[in-house]
């Protein structure tokens, strides 16, 4: 089975030249005010123009104002809207529609009964992200570098596509596709030598063994 890849939270020519070189079929940018990984708009900008046209463009959010996600979508020419936060199938609706674009919603996981909350979303989102569920209390929604129990997702019946996150690295990634059934991964933390700074060799080791499966 031919498993795709997306590098999210990209911030620097470098690592967005090593996330596409080596492969990736989505690149990810981050707006969102309390991640390590946030970019300004005119950040973001100068760095799309760097994606070729069969790279999808992501852009993350986390219950952001419809006024700024469409700014960034009219100035990034975003492929894909990825929702982070308590957005309802009604406004995940909206937003693909008026946009023209995918639009993912994560679902955080933590047990069996979270993974439920992805039927609320049928005609509503384009794809499901399984991510892992932050501790309580946590800032982040995501990239926090945790993982949950794969196996929840055996015999699952997904309501739409979806992708897995949460925890995945160049060393877990195989073991996640083949317990899951994965074909698209998404990656943050996994490929950084720091909260928000990438690494290039972490991104081509994490797409090599992708392209491995």
């Amino acid at each position: 089975m031919a498993v795709s890849a997306k590098i999210c939270g990209l911030s620097t020519p470098e690592t967005l030249d090593a996330a596409i070189a080596g492969g990736a079929s989505h690149v990810g940018f981050v707006f969102f005010a309390k991640s390590p990984r946030n970019l300004e708009i005119e950040q973001a900008a100068a760095l799309v123009r760097q994606v070729p046209s069969h790279v999808a463009r992501v852009g993350l959010f986390v219950d952001a104002e419809p006024g700024f996600i469409a700014e960034v979508v009219r100035q990034l020419k975003l492929d894909v809207l990825q929702l982070h936060g308590d957005e309802s199938p009604a406004q995940t609706a909206r937003l693909g529609a008026e946009h023209g674009v995918e639009v993912w919603k994560a679902i955080p996981v933590r047990i069996r009964a979270d993974l439920a909350k992805g039927r609320s979303y049928h005609g509503a989102a384009t794809r499901l992200l399984y991510d892992a569920k932050p501790p309580r209390g946590a800032e982040l929604p995501g990239g926090n570098g945790l993982r949950f129990d794969w196996t929840l997702l055996a015999g699952h019946a997904h309501a739409l596509p979806w992708a897995l996150s949460g925890g995945l690295d160049p060393v877990n990634v195989a073991e996640a596709v083949r317990v899951t059934g994965a074909g698209l991964v998404d990656v943050s933390s996994g490929v950084e030598q720091a909260p928000g700074i990438k690494d290039v060799d972490k991104i081509a080791a994490f797409l090599q063994a992708v392209a491995a499966l």
